[in-house]
């Protein structure tokens, strides 16, 4: 079992390294084969985020792609809307909350896709 979770681990540290989100693997991973709750998988991902992004985020800075102007626009919106989500999702049902993550993951995947087709022409 520890191997399993090790290499969950690993695969969400490179997907959450290149920047497109560790959750997107370690979520659909923890409920769907580990039995864990969403709140919980949940719950996990974000602990599990501070550590992968501060090490990314330093990697990035130092090759000099961080550009920090207008960052403050960025950061303040998205603490207050991080609080108000991270409320109301713990008081959403977790069936809700998994179809609801299900939902955004396959308009992104749509999204990629397109965005990928539109990039080779």
């Amino acid at each position: 079992m520890f191997l399993l979770y090790f290499v969950v681990g690993v695969l969400s540290g490179i997907i959450g390294g290149m920047g497109m989100g560790g959750g997107t693997v370690l979520i659909p991973v923890l409920t769907l084969f580990f039995g864990v709750s969403q709140h919980e998988a949940q719950a996990v991902n974000l602990v599990s985020f501070i550590p992968m992004a501060a090490v990314s985020l330093f990697i990035h800075f130092k090759k000099g792609r961080i550009k920090t102007k207008g960052l403050l626009f960025i950061i303040i919106p998205a603490v207050i809307f991080s609080v108000f989500s991270s409320l109301l999702a713990s008081q959403t049902d977790g069936d809700l909350l998994k179809k609801l993550f299900g939902g955004f993951l396959v308009l992104l995947s749509a999204f990629q896709f397109v965005s990928a087709l539109n990039d080779k022409s």
